[in-house]
């Protein structure tokens, strides 16, 4: 991997970078096979923040998890994105762009100071930060960082661009991953690779072809793994069966939350879902998923 000057980490500092939150969607339309009433027994853990029960909602986040480990920044996955063309979805369609770079500048964070964008998988609502425009260009909105993405996963979605040109994934990888691998940004990983200093990738499958996870050792603590969609919600640690209608994989997509699930049990492992509210991630314990405002 070129361009990253890895250090030895110092500290660990999880932050959220929130471009939507409280994004409402039915329940039986992101678990078709779900239903909200299997969740009643746990209200007390998952209301305010994951479900709405009066409504028969989840409540997600869409948002950005900065990671800081010594003096290294890594960001993970980017969001919607600025300015992007998504009629499909009224509320990604045409962001605006003062708020999340806003958010950014309170972690302490400029666009120049990000060394990497890890991109968990390629939906739409993963990697709009990738870039901005400028003077009607999409251009690369870390210019200095190197972008993680899965080669299982970049695959995929080349051969849909080729089929779908300017219009796979609402338009995304024409806007949000064509700049940044014609400017060379673009690291292709696979499970397993090692970023030095206790940061790895891990596979998780199942969601889409080639989603991964950030994983972080740390002496004397439980690792954490940040995995994207694999959890969309905490109520799917309560029904990890549940996969989402947009899941390429539904039965493995539930084979990599059991998996996930069984680590948390086993070694204490945090997991850190993308659109999870209110809180960084969650352990499994004995009686049941324990949520955490911080590590």
């Amino acid at each position: 991997m070129q361009g990253i000057a890895m250090t030895s980490p110092g500290f660990l500092d999880i932050q959220r970078v929130i471009e939507i939150d409280r994004f409402a969607l039915p329940v039986t339309f992101l678990f078709p096979d779900a239903n909200i009433e299997d969740l009643r027994p746990n209200a007390d853990r998952l209301s305010p923040h994951h479900v709405d029960f009066e409504t028969s909602s989840l409540l997600l986040a869409i948002q950005s998890m900065v990671i800081k480990w010594g003096t290294l920044n890594v960001l993970v996955d980017t969001c919607v994105g600025a300015n992007k063309h998504r009629p499909a979805r009224a509320e990604w369609h045409q962001l605006a762009e003062t708020a999340y770079l806003s958010q950014l500048a309170a972690a302490g964070l400029r666009p120049d100071d990000i060394d990497i964008v890890f991109c968990t998988h390629l939906h739409a609502d993963h990697i709009g930060w990738n870039t901005r425009l400028e003077n009607g260009k999409w251009v690369p909105t870390f210019p200095n960082a190197r972008y993680l993405v899965s080669k299982t996963e970049l695959a995929y979605w080349l051969a849909r661009e080729t089929r779908e040109a300017g219009t796979a994934n609402h338009g995304s990888f024409g806007d949000s991953m064509l700049p940044i691998l014609a400017a060379h940004l673009v690291d292709e990983v696979e499970d397993g690779f090692d970023l030095g200093h206790g940061l790895s990738v891990r596979g998780l499958p199942g969601h889409t072809p080639g989603g991964m996870g950030l994983e972080i050792s740390r002496n004397g603590h439980p690792p954490v793994c940040l995995c994207g969609d694999a959890f969309h919600t905490v109520a799917q640690a309560f029904q990890p069966a549940w996969s989402s209608r947009f899941c390429a994989d539904p039965e493995q997509s539930r084979a990599t939350r059991l998996e996930l699930l069984a680590r948390s049990r086993e070694d204490g492992l945090v997991i850190v879902p993308s659109h999870i509210r209110g809180h960084i991630g969650f352990q499994m314990h004995a009686q049941g998923p324990c949520l955490l405002e911080s590590l």
